[in-house]
């Protein structure tokens, strides 16, 4: 289980990138609009204004039940070994198990 500092830092961060999402949206679409190379440039220092935890890039997904960092499905939010745990205790409805 990852430690409980980390998934509070992924937590932050989903809050920062939430807040400012519209602000970045914006601003990009503006530098694509205008024409000028200097305007573009004061764009560009109001995005770097932003906090950088503000970012989407920064997100990282964890699994929903251990908070693991790796392996992760995304249609499912879990870990690799919490999917086959949960597959094989026929927790999860339209998941089979397949063996050969």
């Amino acid at each position: 289980m990852a430690r409980k500092s980390v998934i509070q830092r992924e937590k932050k961060r989903q809050k920062l990138e939430q807040k400012y999402h519209l602000i970045r949206r914006s601003s990009k679409k503006e530098i694509s609009k205008v024409p000028s190379l200097s305007d573009k440039w004061e764009i560009h220092g109001k995005l770097e204004s932003l906090p950088r935890n503000s970012a989407p890039i920064r997100l990282h997904r964890r699994c929903f039940s251990t908070g693991r960092p790796r392996a992760n499905y995304r249609d499912f939010g879990l870990s690799g070994h919490i999917l086959r745990e949960m597959v094989h205790g026929c927790f999860l409805p339209g998941a089979t198990r397949s063996s050969w």
